[in-house]
């Protein structure tokens, strides 16, 4: 049995949902500070011109600096209404894919919804995905970490391996190219959102995983 430990990630790229789908133990990391420019909250997905970041303003408790806001308690903000950025945005770069029409109910709720802490958003996100993509969470082991502690022997971290800035290398995960709906401009754009590859590749995106 293959145990994990995953950064939390707001719509994830496809490398973390590879993780997820072949693991038994996941453990989700909370107790990590805040760090800028991560998947914990921003996802990367292909536009019309290019790969586009979409990122989900926070904002720390009042007696915390940001820098030092472990990640369970890094709250949503709600400034700059940025749901509708990031609908519209997607709404854009999908709306022409093979199966946006088909998944957009499941996926608008999470930028009308209002979520106080970023951990508990990331989490439903994930539930729903999973469900999308066929993965059965019924059978894995899925908790939060307890503590920022070193890892055990048993547990494979994938936290600095799966970073949006500086990826460590992964033997395990090379990505396989499928249609995207911009790639007559800029070729295939590997390892974004799980969104791209669901809305592009429906229910076969679980055989990528």
């Amino acid at each position: 049995m293959q145990s994990v430990l995953l950064s939390s990630t707001y719509f994830g790229p496809v490398q973390w949902y590879q993780k997820l789908n072949r693991a038994d133990n996941i453990f989700i990391e909370q107790c990590d500070n805040y760090h800028k420019q991560t998947y914990r909250n921003r996802c990367l997905i292909a536009g019309a011109n290019g790969i586009e970041a979409l990122t989900v303003p926070v904002e720390r408790p009042d007696t915390i600096p940001l820098h030092r806001t472990p990640m369970k308690e890094l709250r949503i903000s709600d400034q700059g209404n940025w749901r509708h950025t990031h609908w519209n945005a997607l709404t854009s770069a999908y709306s022409e894919s093979a199966f946006f029409d088909y998944y957009a109910d499941d996926i608008r709720p999470f930028f009308e919804k209002h979520w106080k802490y970023l951990i508990d958003f990331n989490e439903a996100i994930y539930i729903t995905m999973c469900s999308l993509l066929d993965i059965d969470l019924s059978e894995k082991h899925i908790c939060r970490t307890s503590s920022y502690d070193k890892v055990a022997a048993s547990i494979v971290d994938f936290r600095s391996v799966i970073d949006a800035k500086h990826p460590l290398p992964d033997e395990d995960f090379t990505p396989k190219s499928y249609y995207q709906v911009f790639c007559h401009k800029h070729g295939f754009l590997p390892n974004l959102s799980i969104l791209d590859l669901l809305f592009n590749m429906g229910p076969e995106s679980i055989l990528y995983l």
